[in-house]
């Protein structure tokens, strides 16, 4: 019998289901033992459930593909079968809060990728290079929930993440206002060009809700626990423009700062490629060893090029130069799918492991 913790996913026939199972394939700690998702595909085969909409570039991992699809709404099933779960459930905001905290109080612990929970008090939201202090809410939570091991913790919306680690390695110059535009590849929206032909050669200057929590969740992890609960910070003030572009995956943003203490270039510079966190010191098995590289050439970075850096768990910065308006202007790029989702999720997972929150049952 394999000593790795049990592994459920919740939501796994859609895409963000989909890259859970893949990067969670030999992974060194967790083992995906069951996968979950609506009442139409209980029953089946993960394999027949997901038919000919597997999204991944690499193939569908054979331990899985004969696993038999649990109906996610039977929430004490499925929690009898895992150690804990990862969550990507396609439902309205309410009913996500409500069937992960139905895991949780299971005695289930749910690392959810899903954004209902990002601002329920004591939920921490955590990227763990930039926030890991916050998974401390959790001992609030689990006093409201009534639990001992079952709680939820949550990632950020992947809009942010080309531009809030380049601002915490920035920290103490002070960013006191920033103006963003983010342009979002098309696998945020659970999609391929297979499935969204009018995207090809085509641009969308609108994405629902998207911009709003650019602008305030970076405040959320800059945020402060106080009283049980994350009090956000105020700031940098953050404006946002969000913008739909024909790219599969990678979120590029372009981003103008201005600071209370104004730095060289260099000395920003040296701060992105020396920026590391928990993951990095406790060498956690999905941390990049670099976590923001700086790219010199005037071309760089690409969504091409660079989406992959540290098997897409990475951030690329580059073009950071003096502005006229602002102080300074860079551009950055991250991974949505692999950094921004559930590889973001599986690091928060490995965290709470290293930190004691996630055990076997």
């Amino acid at each position: 019998m394999s000593d790795k913790l049990k592994v459920g996913i919740l939501g796994a026939t859609g895409m963000v289901g989909q890259r859970f199972i893949s990067l969670l394939e030999e992974h060194p700690w967790f083992e995906v033992v069951t996968v979950a998702a609506s009442a139409r595909s209980a029953g089946k085969t993960y394999e027949e459930a997901v038919g000919g909409r597997w999204k991944m570039d690499t193939p569908m991992p054979e331990a899985v593909k004969k696993l038999v699809v649990m109906n996610v709404n039977e929430v004490e099933e499925v929690a009898a079968s895992v150690d804990f779960v990862f969550s990507a459930v396609d439902m309205s905001k309410d009913e996500i809060k409500a069937i992960e905290e139905a895991y949780a109080k299971t005695e289930t612990p749910v690392v959810s990728n899903n954004s209902a929970h990002r601002w329920t008090p004591d939920v921490p939201m955590v990227v763990p290079e930039i926030n890991p202090e916050h998974f401390e809410v959790i001992e609030f939570q689990k006093k409201r929930l009534g639990t001992k091991r079952g709680f939820v913790a949550v990632k950020p919306n992947c809009s942010i993440q080309s531009y809030a680690p380049v601002l915490t390695a920035w920290k103490e110059f002070e960013p006191v206002e920033v103006v963003a535009t983010t342009y979002q590849a098309i696998s945020g929206a659970g999609k391929t060009f297979k499935d969204w032909p009018e995207m090809v050669e085509n641009i969308i200057p609108y994405i629902g809700g998207e911009e709003e929590k650019s602008e305030q969740e970076p405040l959320r992890l800059w945020g402060k626990v106080e009283d049980g609960v994350i009090k956000k910070a105020s700031l940098p003030v953050i404006t946002c423009q969000c913008i739909r572009v024909p790219v599969l995956n990678g979120h590029t943003a372009a981003a103008f700062v201005k600071f209370n203490k104004k730095p060289t270039r260099e000395e920003l510079i040296d701060r992105l490629v020396n920026f590391k966190g928990v993951p990095q010191e406790l060498d956690l098995p999905s941390a990049p060893k670099q976590f923001i590289q700086y790219l010199e050439e005037d071309n760089r970075p690409q969504v091409k090029a660079d989406v992959d850096y540290e098997k897409g768990m990475g951030v690329s910065v580059g073009r950071l130069r003096e502005d006229t308006v602002y102080d300074f202007k860079f551009v950055g790029l991250s991974h949505n799918t692999v950094r921004g989702a559930a590889g973001g999720a599986v690091l928060c997972a490995e965290t709470l492991k290293a930190k004691g929150y996630i055990t076997a049952k």
